[in-house]
């Protein structure tokens, strides 16, 4: 008694089908129900399939009334059918055990269990790299796959789910399969049967990946790149991805000419694989033998030394900096390229990416040694002539080096056969840890990484920045190794938490669970990274230790400044100088790598920016290393320029160029009116909000119009200042009536009014007035409104802004009265007060209601410039 699931059913007698194959006598049952019975029992062979599962697999969420009894009819049928396939033992093997039925059977007799233990010890012998062995076992259980599970056989959930992890399981024995064969340098009788296979896998890299190792080894260099470009097409139209980090990394390898994937690891004499200092793939790969050119037996003018860290397997996006690269290094004449940025912008990381792809272009070999000390790994610091020596052991040169420059170049050009390396010297920061080499091996290009460019260093230099925020966001997704990763909006937040910063993304991404929220709070910010990423803090701070103490101090201060960029003036504020002296102590930290310059948009000067955990590190050595008299000085004089700045910028509406640049500012503004009623800085949170005020309002931005004036208010209940607690509650009253929240408007306008009394303060005596008219004849109330205005009206005979208020009022009384040349007039007058403020807004308000008088609209009014209200057709 055989049976075979593995494609269509089919039950063979004892004396019929050998264990796994077809036989002569063909006992399969015609009807279905009785088939999905016996399916169901052999996916769970030797174990009980209970009676509701049974009815589930026959009938689903609607089985008859009779689904019990049906259901023990086609068991006995089944018992039949067994006895008849085996008339000794076929009627026993069906058994009831409650809550069910169990189907025994020996392994042998059932193709998908054969399958299963030919797959898990293909696997071992896979592990244990025995590909001969793993190659023929995979092979006999692929040979048991006629097609999908059970594919005449009608499927419920069981089946079906049964069916979707078979289907997986073989495509990992053939993924296994190849992979072995891979291993046993099979690639070109593996060609054409991988093309098909990518065809009906479009989606999964693990084929494309073997398809370019068998078509590179065959010599078929091009024809491999087509097949990773055609995968990327795939992706992209399919999900919107780029292939993963493994296929790009033997994307690179197969780009560049790699000698390491040239030799299959199952060959006699080759090494096991990639060691840990190379780059793996999921592939087998291919590291020099003994006998090779390279190898450790090669005489040493053929040697060709490849001393880089592994390729990154995190490493994502870059793509233009790295083109930008090879373009330096390719170039004739450019001997020594820098690579410059700020500290944690990814600088070794590309520098080593760019070393791996340049494979090809460096005969002679490529190294990377690492400059400068570090306490923390236990590191020395590099200069030229100890680079020099390092190279010359790592060629092989054994015993005392000569001392003399000449005779080390010679040594070095008869070790590397004078052929051309690539030589990258991560951390350099002096020039004399280059020029020696650089006179040792003429015919090598050196790729240079450091914060800023040392002076004396000849070299063409490129400047690194921060990825762009999708690449940002790319990087962080990548370094969370499969781990469970935040959203897009979620991953944008971190990604800006972290100002787009590679080392603070890697660290954030070893975070468990990586959320904004855990980053969100500035204070704790950098302790979070560190505790997730030990040392991350210190790398971050080693650029602020390497300054001296003037400029630790102006990178102390300028930590006061809000999130975003900034600009001379700004900077000088907290410097305590003019802008040109601000300009100058920025330039030292831009070329410090604690700043960066941005380029200005047209029109507007130069600014800056501190990355954000850059700034949050200035925040904490400020707290650690500055008085608290000379932090609030410098807060106090921040508040003036940023006042200053606003007062000095008109607000205007309908796209006036005026309103872009404090509209991009306005979280800066806000953040200085908080520091500053933090600061205890009573004044100048009071006229830092009073100058906000218009551009809240203009913006619509409600929450911070009402938390920058309730922290001013605050602030003006310290000063005892009665005139600006009328304005701030006046303001409050404004920012509710637009919000359509009446009563606390109300409630507002009449503090104001108290206020504004108590003070004998007329300007805002008239605003509130105005406000409570307003609120009157919002809601039907015209006497009342009408009883409020003269006295608003006479209280701002001296101060235009109030007078227009006040006429404002006035005219839509008079318009919801039905006198439209009283209307017409008091619009006229608010015209004239808003050209004699020389506020565009309140003109173009005013010019729109009159031409609203000549020609009504019926459903709505603008009762505010850029507030209306709607009516009904009615």
């Amino acid at each position: 008694m055989r049976f075979r699931i593995l494609g269509p059913l089919e039950v063979g007698g004892a004396g019929g089908p050998g264990p796994v194959s077809g036989g002569s006598r063909n006992l399969t049952p015609r009807a279905a129900k009785i088939r999905v019975v016996l399916a169901a029992l052999l996916v769970r062979a030797n174990e009980i399939v209970s009676v509701d599962t049974l009815i589930d697999e026959l009938w689903g969420e609607e089985p008859p009334r009779t689904a019990t009894t049906t259901l023990q009819v086609y068991v006995s049928q089944l018992r039949k059918l067994l006895d008849e396939a085996d008339a000794e033992y076929g009627r026993d093997a069906l058994v009831t055990r409650a809550p069910g039925y169990e189907l025994r059977l020996d392994p042998a007799q059932l193709d998908l269990t054969v399958f299963q233990e030919l797959y898990e010890r293909g696997q071992e012998r896979m592990e244990q790299r025995e590909y001969e062995a793993a190659s023929r076992l995979q092979r006999q259980a692929l040979a048991l796959w006629r097609g999908p599970l059970l594919s005449d056989t009608p499927h419920g959930p069981l089946l079906d789910g049964t069916a979707v992890r078979l289907t997986e399981v073989r495509t990992a024995a053939l993924e296994q399969r190849v992979r072995a064969d891979l291993h046993l340098g099979r690639q070109q009788a593996l060609i054409g049967e991988l093309q098909s296979v990518v065809a009906e896998f479009p989606l999964r890299e693990e084929f494309f990946a073997h398809l370019m190792v068998a078509l590179y080894r065959s010599g078929r260099q091009a024809d491999a790149l087509q097949v990773f470009a055609r995968l990327r097409r795939g992706l992209v139209e399919e999900l919107g991805i780029d292939p993963g980090l493994e296929l790009q990394t033997l994307h690179r390898q197969i780009l560049a000419g790699d000698p390491e994937l040239l030799r299959p690891t199952g060959e006699p004499g080759a090494a096991e694989g990639p060691g840990p200092d190379r780059a793996r793939v999921s592939v087998s790969g291919a590291v020099p033998g003994p006998g090779t050119p390279d190898g450790p037996e090669a005489p040493a003018a053929h040697r060709s030394v490849v001393e880089l860290p592994p390729a990154d397997r995190l490493f994502t996006g870059r793509e233009e900096e790295l083109g930008a690269l090879a373009a330096l290094l390719a170039a004739p004449g450019g001997r020594i390229v820098v690579l410059s940025g700020q500290v944690g912008v990814g600088k070794t990381a590309l520098a080593t990416e760019a070393a791996h792809r340049a494979g090809e272009r460096f005969p002679g070999g490529r190294v990377l040694i690492r400059m400068r000390p570090d306490t923390r790994e236990g590191r020395e610091g590099v200069d030229g002539p100890a680079a020099a020596a390092r190279i010359a052991r790592l060629y092989g040169a054994e015993g005392a080096l000569p001392g003399g420059a000449r005779e080390l170049r010679d040594l070095l050009r008869g070790l590397t056969g004078g052929r051309r390396m690539l030589v990258v010297l991560d951390s350099v920061d002096r020039a004399d840890q280059v020029e020696p080499l650089a006179a040792a091996l003429p015919e090598a290009r050196f790729l240079v990484t450091c914060r800023r460019v040392p002076p004396g260093l000849d070299g063409r230099e490129l400047l690194l920045d921060v990825p762009a925020p999708r690449e940002a966001r790319r990087l962080l997704v990548a370094a969370r190794r499969g781990s469970d990763v935040p959203d897009e909006a979620e991953a944008a937040e971190i990604a800006d938490l972290c100002g787009q910063l590679p080392l603070a993304l890697r660290a954030a991404a070893r975070a468990e669970p990586c959320a904004a929220a855990r980053f969100r709070g500035a204070p704790g910010r950098l302790a979070e990274l560190d505790a997730v990423a030990p040392g991350f803090l210190d790398r971050l701070a080693t650029a602020y230790e390497d300054v001296g103490s003037t400029q630790q101090r102006e990178f102390r201060l300028l930590g006061l400044l809000p999130e975003g960029p900034f600009g001379a003036e700004s900077a000088a504020a907290v410097l305590d100088t003019d802008a040109a002296g601000a300009r100058a102590a920025v330039t030292g930290l831009v070329a410090a790598g604690l700043v960066r310059e941005e380029l200005p948009g047209a029109g507007r000067p130069a600014c800056y920016r501190l990355s954000e955990p850059l700034r949050l590190l200035a925040a904490d050595r400020l707290a650690a290393h500055e008085s608290a008299d000379s932090v609030r000085a410098a807060t106090g004089r921040l508040c003036a320029a940023y006042e200053k700045a606003l007062r000095e910028t008109s607000v205007q509406v309908d796209g006036a160029p005026s309103l872009e640049w404090p509209a991009r500012q306005r979280p800066a503004f806000v953040t200085m009116v908080r520091q500053a009623a933090r600061s205890g800085l009573w004044e100048q949170t009071v006229r830092l909000a009073d100058a906000l005020t218009g551009l809240l309002e203009t913006l619509a931005a409600w929450d911070d119009w009402e938390s920058c004036h309730r922290l001013a208010l605050d602030a003006a209940h310290q000063l005892g200042d009665l005139p600006a607690q009328a304005r701030l509650l006046r303001s409050l009253g404004d920012r509710a009536w637009q919000r359509r929240e009446l009563p606390a408007a109300a409630e507002l306008y009449e503090r104001a009014l108290l206020a504004a009394d108590i003070a004998s303060d007329l300007l805002e005596r008239s605003r509130a007035l105005t406000g409570l008219a307003d609120l009157r004849l919002d809601a039907g109330a015209v006497d009342g409104a009408a009883a409020l205005l003269s006295p608003a009206l006479d209280a701002a005979a001296q101060d235009p802004r109030a007078r227009f208020e006040a006429l404002r009022v006035m005219g839509l009384l008079a318009v919801e009265c039905g006198r439209p040349a009283t209307a017409e007039e008091h619009f006229g007058q608010c015209l004239s007060e808003a050209v004699a403020l020389g506020d565009a807004r309140l003109e173009s308000y005013a010019r729109r209601r009159l031409a609203a008088l000549r020609t009504p609209a019926p459903d709505c009014s603008e009762v505010r410039p850029g507030v209306w209200r709607l009516r009904s057709a009615a």
